[in-house]
């Protein structure tokens, strides 16, 4: 691969800088380590990592700063970071240079990629700043429905019980690859809002992007430790995030494996935990709605090269109609565009790594071995020099297929046909996962009643919701905690039962 400086403009590294720490952004003082355009394998960066003494002073920082943060009024909090999030809203177009240079999001005109971008940009600043009306329009306490017989105790006296809500203390917010910037948003702002501090750790796949909240916090004037970014290239920092004392809670969004390895380590020390984890979400197409099933399946792999975790990769169909349904989706993968990222017309960008496109190979591998059959795609593309997969449908036999029980974070998806709607819900629930679920139906009521027996944290009847005031989580193998909306407000607070006698 050639390893030339990839385009500008992007987030610049100031002077080298590459760690926020106490309100400053300075040297990291570890190894360097390169970020490199999964569109062509160049270099887009070098980095210097942060070292372990510099976690540690943002640890340390993080919770000096947390005890003034939280003693502001929630009214004091939200003015602070309106200035942080318009900060942040000014810096999108340079954060979508970022974005394509160092994630290969698509950032062309054509209508998938356009959207792709919007979402990972826009939209996020948009939920930010929706993220704070919305907790100004919450309660700071709540009474308990106490039944009045019991509002008087023993000894006469009147008692008024309610739930007061506190901060957690200091959160590692610790971010994904495939929307960097969008997760931490769903991390950093509901977390300072509600009187946190916060050390942001991205993925070092992508971890350009994040400096951005370092230059809108200094722009801003939050006050210094309030906001951290770490930056590594390996794990270590994040491991003393997730085990030292100091860190009271850890958002994480990522693997499956990974986030068993985060509860793991936060064990000990009994951290509060919100994991987003992997999914294999079930699409179920009931049979006065195939018309449906080409657009949805253009949406799992032609997001963001399906690198997205509530992406519907498994799409049930009546067995009967099911070669009529892959046909189509054939006719349509096989005239994608297949680019780089700073294309214009680029509509299926590519993976973030070598390591992601090697594992499509290998579960389309072993999809095939377990009686799958290729209806299309199944390959890298010819003439494009980075890590590129082209969009591959299966024609899968049921639901026991390796393809379909396993997370691939591709342009993979696995068609089923189902003999009766019991037979599609069945095969739907049979997952270790748990994270979304889609049903498409003319007949809403049926398909509401389908959507009721999904067994996933997420269910989209005809239709799909994103928005700061409606929470998302995972059920099972896909996590704990929710995140947006009140829950994934209050996930950042304790709750203690006040009760008062007079």
């Amino acid at each position: 691969m050639a390893a030339t400086q990839s385009h500008k403009p992007l987030i610049e590294l100031a002077g080298g800088t590459s760690q926020f720490i106490d309100g400053k952004l300075v040297r990291g003082e570890g190894e360097a380590f390169t970020v490199e355009n999964p569109s062509d394998g160049s270099v887009v960066e070098s980095i210097a990592a942060a070292s372990i003494d510099q976690v540690r002073e943002m640890i340390a920082a993080a919770g000096r700063a947390q005890v003034e943060w939280a003693a502001l009024s929630r009214d004091e909090r939200i003015a602070a970071l309106r200035p942080f999030v318009a900060a942040l809203r000014a810096r999108m177009p340079d954060m979508r240079e970022t974005l394509i240079a160092e994630a290969g999001c698509p950032g062309g005109s054509a209508p998938s990629a356009a959207g792709i971008m919007y979402f990972q940009t826009h939209v996020g600043v948009k939920q930010a700043d929706d993220t704070l009306d919305l907790y100004r329009s919450m309660p700071e306490w709540e009474d308990n429905p106490v039944p009045l017989e019991e509002r008087t105790t023993a000894l006469g006296q009147l008692a008024q019980s309610v739930m007061h809500y506190s901060p957690v203390g200091v959160v590692a917010a610790i971010a994904a690859y495939n929307y960097p910037f969008y997760t931490a948003i769903w991390k950093v702002i509901p977390a300072l809002a509600t009187g946190n501090a916060v050390i942001l750790r991205p993925s070092p796949l992508t971890p350009i992007s994040s400096l951005v909240f370092a230059q809108a916090a200094i722009e801003a004037g939050l006050p210094a430790g309030v906001l951290n970014v770490m930056i590594e290239s390996g794990i270590e920092g994040a491991q003393l995030l997730t085990t030292d004392p100091g860190v009271d809670m850890v958002a994480f969004t990522g693997s499956t494996a990974v986030g068993v390895q985060v509860a793991k380590q936060g064990a000990d020390t009994m951290k509060r935990l919100q994991l987003e984890l992997g999914g294999k979400s079930a699409q179920i197409f009931m049979e006065d709605a195939l018309d449906k099933v080409i657009p949805a399946a253009a949406g799992v792999c032609l997001s963001h090269a399906g690198q997205g975790c509530v992406l519907g990769t498994r799409i049930f169909v009546p067995e009967e109609r099911k070669a009529e349904v892959m046909q189509g989706m054939k006719a349509l993968f096989e005239s994608v565009k297949i680019g780089p990222a700073s294309a214009d017309d680029t509509v299926l960008g590519p993976l973030i790594s070598r390591a992601q496109v090697e594992r499509c190979e290998r579960f389309v591998e072993l999809a095939t071995q377990a009686g799958a059959k290729v209806v299309c795609g199944g390959k890298r593309p010819e003439g494009l020099d980075g890590y590129f997969y082209e969009a591959t449908v299966l024609d899968t036999p049921d639901n026991a297929n390796p393809a379909a029980q396993e997370e691939i974070f591709g342009p993979v998806i696995c068609v089923i046909g189902y003999t009766d709607i019991d037979h599609a819900i069945a095969m739907a629930n049979d997952t270790p996962f748990g994270l979304s679920g889609y049903v498409f139906g003319a007949d809403k009521k049926a398909a509401l009643a389908v959507a009721k027996r999904l067994k996933t944290g997420t269910v989209n009847v005809n239709g799909g919701l994103n928005s700061a005031y409606a929470s998302s989580g995972g059920h099972r193998m896909s996590g704990v905690g929710r995140e947006r909306g009140p829950d994934g407000l209050r996930l950042y607070q304790n709750a203690t039962n006040l009760t008062m006698a007079a």
